[in-house]
């Protein structure tokens, strides 16, 4: 794992059970920049998610070799889960984000067994559309 995923894991692990990690996520979804109305759109909506969640990607204005992220939601939970996403790719390389290994990341704070079956799959479908947008990037 790379420092920052380790962080991560470690602010979660750190958190004595999963109400706590829930308030934590929820917290980190509050604390989340306010996406622009007007990139919220049908391109960036993540579709396979049951909540209504986009995400966008955008070459950073300090470092345009680096992308940052925005994104919302309109439920509380994915939100924060969204907000813990955008952190983690942003001010990196299109590529490295595209190789972030999320799966550890998901692995280590057990997020897969603490989450329905539903909000699974629309987690891995916000990890794709973000990695498809960094991608969007890299040149041919």
């Amino acid at each position: 794992m790379t420092p920052e995923l380790d962080t991560i894991a470690s602010d979660f692990e750190f958190l004595e059970n999963w109400e706590q990690r829930y308030q934590y996520l929820i917290e980190l979804g509050e604390a989340l920049e306010p996406m622009p109305d007007a990139e919220k759109t049908d391109d960036n909506r993540v579709k396979a998610c049951m909540s209504k969640v986009w995400v966008y990607a955008f070459p950073d204005p300090q470092h345009p070799s680096k992308l940052v992220f925005h994104g919302d939601c309109d439920t509380a939970i994915i939100k924060g889960v969204v907000a813990l996403l955008v952190n983690l790719f942003s001010h990196k390389s299109p590529s490295h984000s595209v190789d972030l290994d999320v799966d550890a990341l998901f692995d280590r704070i057990r997020l897969a067994e603490n989450l329905s079956p539903t909000r699974h799959v629309g987690i891995y479908a916000i990890v794709e559309k973000m990695r498809a947008q960094a991608q969007a990037f890299i040149p041919s």
